[in-house]
């Protein structure tokens, strides 16, 4: 195969139709040749010669199509399988005793009072496909780089576990501690790879199917852009994913590998362990999952290794002269497949075999046993092995293997291969017996008749023990295992903000452009401007970073090989094997998996990026969130920027495009840091903070989330007695009311501040009415400061009772408290409870719309007018006015008339 530079990225087959005949004597002569060939030695023969031919072609590099699936047995021939470097009988007793190890966690965890359960049957049948792994190809991280990233599949952790036990890694307390992590700490193992609850040991969450083979292309590639750009040496690393072939059926699962072949990334391989069950029944039952996902992965441009059958195969394939078990084995559907693992060797032979005289006669001189010990690939270390050395072989692809075998495997009849198997989570007394007679334990019966049913583990000093010691200090060091060797960043000083502090002048600009500017200074810096990665999906010119384009770059393995039809343009588009700006294209998903691995890489390879991730507001959390989730899990760090935001402020886009609720799908994850600001100069000090939390001194694994809008705004310079605190903390008061009788507060966050001081004004001149403008640049954090307080007044009723933040800032003063953003009420609605005196929200709960931001606004009643009037009644409430006032404000501001307020702004991209 050619290697990445050779291979066109854009054309992958197709026959020259249109091209002319130059000779057609000689092509009749081969079109003679085939014909012949099918007259005398039969179609199989002839397939056989014309599939030598194109493999000869593709030697020759002679382009012809390629074949998007092949037949149902190993792609490695054996006569091609390399010498197997391992002890196959120790290894074999090593993953005895780790298959034992992982049922009787799992079932031990059942017992009762205790009842969390686990699964058995995924690593059941995947135990030899890591096991080979372990022994052989997973690099440690003790040489100093990031070693392998190993993306195990989540259902499999028990088996992790029990090699870890094994190794003297965790200890048989630990093992009882499985899925118990707070009752029995700080002994507790997580239920999956949980890096945020084991941070010394696993390092990517891998459970929410779909994830992990999202996030192992992007660490694929993140590894490459490290390299390229001179901040990791990752040569050394390869990433493997292990997957599930029900979880193929995941959208995202498949949904990028298209960039993983675009880029060549041949430091990836996934493997994919096709037990051809879901959780409830088979995956493909009239179909075949293996040869779907081979024409799946081929026709996205990966090398495609299928590993089917064990050895004991080897024998009946050299004997199919006439390809008639071939066909069996094509035909075949995989519910078929699944009964065959659950019946009698006689069964097999019968429904099988029994079929065509020429497959009887294959297995005649065999036992019923012979046949039902006809295993599958996924099982037999040689052939994994060479599976594995030909991917890691393998230039210019990623690879994917395809690797068969029967879920539940050595655990019994009653597992093997059932539909119920991945909800069967306890071994009875019978079960136990059976196992461990399949897996030669020397356990006596009365250990397993008794009480719960021992660990096993055959010695510090047994050969098997010392074996698996020496294969992991020969690879590297231990696996899985996290290591941050991160130093804390040198963050710039003070003069990288300055721009953002001294306001916009007589320019209005919007939120975005701001955060922008602050960005743009903090790429110049010489200790981390390196270290910040530009994330976007094809929306960098919406967002006002087509400046960038020029200096930064796009980063494209391929560097830009076509002339730029804005080439004579100042922000001209280049792309740049260094580039550093990611353009991943239109795919929020793709991006947040290139978030988490640049956010994850001060953990991974030592060396801390600076993500910044910006996209249109609604798509953020609503349609990744559950990547933010596992970026929390990740320990991921960085800034994530929901630009567009805010229900009325994307004008004319409409329903699907009106954020009004990221705010509050933000504050249910609990590492996100989320604010929501106003001006310029609290972002500076936004941004400041959270370079610091995250990439100074005791940094935290935290990620935040800033809020920011296309609207064009008046930027105020920072007060001379600015309130940092306030600004951090989530609320500051921006401009006290100057004059009226009656005192009250407008609490306001981002886009909803300049209508609060539009209200304040009119309040003072026609109402009478002394109104203070707050900044809550964090409703979120507000809300968690009081919520942590409270819980620890709960618990500490001794102690002297602690006040919340935002009680604190708002206690004393006189006057109802009027909350506005552009966010459903709910988002404002969460610090009620601690807000003094009466307190009212206004908000964009509904279904977004096309209109104008004035239109809009007066419709969800929360502009300056509506302000005003919600104001006035709350004071009415309060009996200081009149409720003969608000008829009035309503008729003088015709609030129920939407064609009244003026429009507002237009237009204001970024």
């Amino acid at each position: 195969m050619a290697s990445g530079s050779d291979r066109n990225p854009i054309i992958i087959g197709g026959l020259p139709s249109q091209v002319p005949d130059f000779d057609p004597e000689e092509t009749q002569e081969w079109l003679d040749s085939l014909d012949a060939a099918v007259d005398e030695r039969g179609r199989e023969r002839a397939r056989y010669l014309m599939l030598r031919l194109i493999e000869r072609a593709r030697e020759k590099r002679v382009a012809v199509p390629e074949m998007r699936s092949t037949d149902y047995i190993n792609t490695i021939a054996t006569k091609n399988e390399p010498f197997f470097p391992g002890n196959e009988e120790i290894e074999r007793k090593v993953l005895n005793a780790t298959r034992w190890n992982a049922a009787v966690m799992v079932s031990r965890a059942q017992r009762p009072g205790i009842g969390v359960g686990g699964h058995i049957a995924t690593f059941a049948s995947s135990a030899s496909l890591y096991d080979v792994g372990f022994n052989h190809f997973f690099r440690g991280k003790d040489e100093g780089d990031g070693g392998d990233q190993i993306f195990f599949q989540g259902h499999a952790s028990p088996g992790v576990y029990a090699r870890a036990f094994l190794l003297d890694r965790l200890s048989e307390a630990q093992l009882d501690a499985f899925r118990q992590e707070k009752s029995k700490a700080p002994n507790g193992l997580s239920s999956y790879p949980h890096p945020r609850l084991m941070p010394d040991f696993w390092e990517f969450p891998t459970v929410s199917m779909g994830l992990g083979p999202l996030g192992a292309i992007y660490q694929a590639r993140m590894n490459r852009y490290m390299e390229a750009r001179g901040i990791a040496d990752t040569s050394k690393s390869h990433v493997w994913a292990y997957l599930g072939d029900g979880e193929m059926d995941e959208p995202e699962s498949l949904g990028q590998l298209s960039i993983a072949a675009r880029e060549g990334l041949d430091n990836l391989t996934f493997v994919v362990n096709c037990n051809l069950q879901r959780l409830d029944g088979p995956v493909r039952g009239n179909g075949k999952i293996m040869q779907e996902l081979e024409s799946q992965f081929r026709g996205a441009g990966w090398n495609v290794i299928k590993l089917v059958w064990d050895r004991s195969w080897d024998p009946l394939l050299a004997q199919d002269r006439d390809g008639i078990l071939v066909n069996k084995l094509n035909s075949t559907p995989d519910g078929q497949f699944q009964t065959y693992a659950t019946e009698t060797g006689a069964y097999i032979r019968e429904h099988f075999f029994g079929d065509d005289h020429r497959l009887r006669a294959m297995v005649e001189n065999m036992t019923d046993d012979q046949i039902l010990h006809l295993g599958r690939g996924g099982h037999d270390h040689k052939k994994i092995y060479a599976a594995y050395a030909a991917a890691k072989a393998h230039k210019g692809q990623p690879t994917v293997i395809l690797a068969q075998t029967v879920k539940g495997w050595t655990l019994g009849p009653n597992f093997e291969g059932r539909n119920a198997t991945h909800q069967m989570k306890k071994l009875t007394v019978a079960d136990l017996k059976g196992f461990r007679d399949r897996l030669h334990l020397p356990i006596p019966d009365k250990d397993l008749e008794d009480g719960l049913p021992p660990y096993y583990h055959p010695g510090r000093d047994s050969e098997e023990i010392q074996y698996m010691h020496d294969r992991r200090k020969g690879l590297g060091g231990y696996v899985p295992t996290r290591v941050v060797r991160a130093e804390p960043l040198k963050l710039p000083d003070d003069k990288a903000y300055a721009g953002a502090k001294k306001g916009s002048g007589q320019q209005k600009i919007a939120t975005t452009m701001a955060f922008v500017r602050v960005l743009k200074d903090l790429m110049r810096d010489k200790e981390i401007g390196k270290r910040f990665v530009p994330i976007a999906p094809d929306e960098y010119r919406t967002f006002g970073m087509d400046a960038f384009f020029p200096s930064a770059k796009i980063y494209n393995p391929l560097g830009q090989q076509y002339e730029s039809v804005d080439r004579e343009l100042l922000l001209a588009y280049k792309e740049s094997p260094t580039g550093q700006m990611l353009h991943d294209g239109i795919t929020e998903a793709g991006c947040t998996a290139s978030l988490i691995a640049a956010g994850s890489a001060y953990a991974t390879h030592g060396e801390p990026l600076i993500p910044v991730y910006v996209f249109y507001s609604m798509f953020g959390f609503q349609r990744t969130g559950d990547q933010f989730w596992q970026m929390a899990d990740q320990l991921a760090r960085g800034f994530v920027l929901g630009a567009t935001a805010g229900r009325t402020t994307l004008t004319g886009e409409g329903l699907q495009h009106a954020d009004g609720h990221s705010q509050l799908l933000a504050s249910t994850n609990p590492a996100c840091v989320s604010y929501d600001p106003a001006y310029g100069y609290e972002i500076a000090y936004i941004v400041k903070d959270g370079l610091r939390r995250m990439y100074g001194e005791n940094a935290e694994d935290i990620f935040y989330y800033l809020t920011v809008y296309n609207e064009p705004i008046q930027h105020p310079a920072e007060p001379s007695d600015v309130d940092v605190e306030g600004i951090l903390k989530g609320l500051h008061r921006i401009k006290a009311g100057e004059k009226g009788e009656h005192a009250a507060r407008i609490l306001a966050s981002g886009v909803a501040v300049p209508w609060a001081v539009e209200a304040q004004q009119i309040l003072a001149d026609e109402w009478n009415v002394k109104a203070d403008v707050w900044s809550a640049t964090s409703w979120n954090e507000l809300r968690r400061d009081a919520v942590e307080i409270e819980e620890h007044n709960l618990l500490h009723p001794e102690e002297e009772q602690r006040v919340p933040y935002v009680t604190q800032k708002l206690q004393g003063a006189e006057g109802p408290t009027i909350a506005v953003s552009d966010w459903m009420r709910a988002v404002p609605d969460q610090i009620a409870r601690w807000v003094p005196g009466t307190y009212q929200s206004l908000g964009a709960d509904g279904f977004g719309f096309a209109d104008t931001r004035g239109a809009a606004r007066r419709f969800f009643h929360i502009d300056a007018q509506s302000i005003v009037l919600g104001v006035l009644t709350e004071l009415a409430r309060e009996g200081k006015v009149d409720r003969s006032l608000l008829k009035q404000a309503i008729d003088r501001y015709q609030l129920l008339d939407v064609t009244a307020a003026d429009a507002g702004e237009a237009g204001g991209d970024a």
